[in-house]
């Protein structure tokens, strides 16, 4: 019998919403000469994940087109329109039997960097027994998360437009919560303003 040598771990990026709150596709929205989607979509490609898979639907093709020379999986969730939890499932259906968790990050995230997921990467590795990793800034949870491969049967659950966060409650004893000293895990831009005070 063959043995892998170490854990399998992928990054998954929701970003198949409406954006109604702010009135256009906010993740197609520039920050920094960059569309707010790409900013996450690099930061993940830069982290220590074995693969980054893009669950897109909203704009299919703008947002395909605006991540085209990135080395993404992109899967595509036609009933997006029913709410965030459809996005989740249909990234955990898309990974491969061979992946051991996945960290869940949201595409109007554009501060998460890259060392963020390592150290989530690296409390995965130190803490097979836990279900999830949650990172929190002064005792707050935040995103991205991770679930290890003993929830993602439980994900087909979810209903509406919550994410994570209800299947995370249901097994609170096996989440470690993870804290980190960046408040950019609270911080997503949904709104017109919030994207303004970005920019400024």
């Amino acid at each position: 019998m063959l043995f892998r040598s170490r854990m399998s771990l992928a990054a998954l990026i929701l970003a198949a919403g409406r954006s109604t709150r702010m009135g256009s596709n906010k993740l197609l929205e520039v920050l920094s000469d960059r569309p707010l989607l790409r900013h996450v979509v690099d930061a993940a490609l830069a982290s220590r994940a074995d693969h980054v898979y893009v669950v897109i639907g909203h704009q299919e093709a703008s947002v395909h087109a605006a991540l085209s020379s990135c080395a993404v999986t992109f899967v595509t969730n036609s009933n997006y329109a029913e709410g965030l939890a459809t996005s989740l499932k249909a990234g955990i259906a898309a990974l491969p039997s061979t992946c051991d968790a996945v960290i869940v990050l949201l595409g109007d995230m554009p501060l998460i960097d890259s060392e963020i997921i390592d150290r989530l990467i690296t409390a995965f590795e130190s803490a097979p027994s836990a279900s999830a990793i949650v990172p929190t800034y002064q005792g707050e949870w935040g995103n991205p998360v991770l679930l290890m491969r003993r929830l993602f049967e439980a994900v087909k659950n979810l209903e509406g437009d919550a994410g994570a966060r209800k299947l995370l409650m249901a097994h609170r004893e096996q989440v470690i919560e993870l804290p980190v000293s960046s408040s950019s895990i609270l911080f997503d831009l949904d709104t017109p303003e919030a994207l303004a005070k970005a920019r400024g």
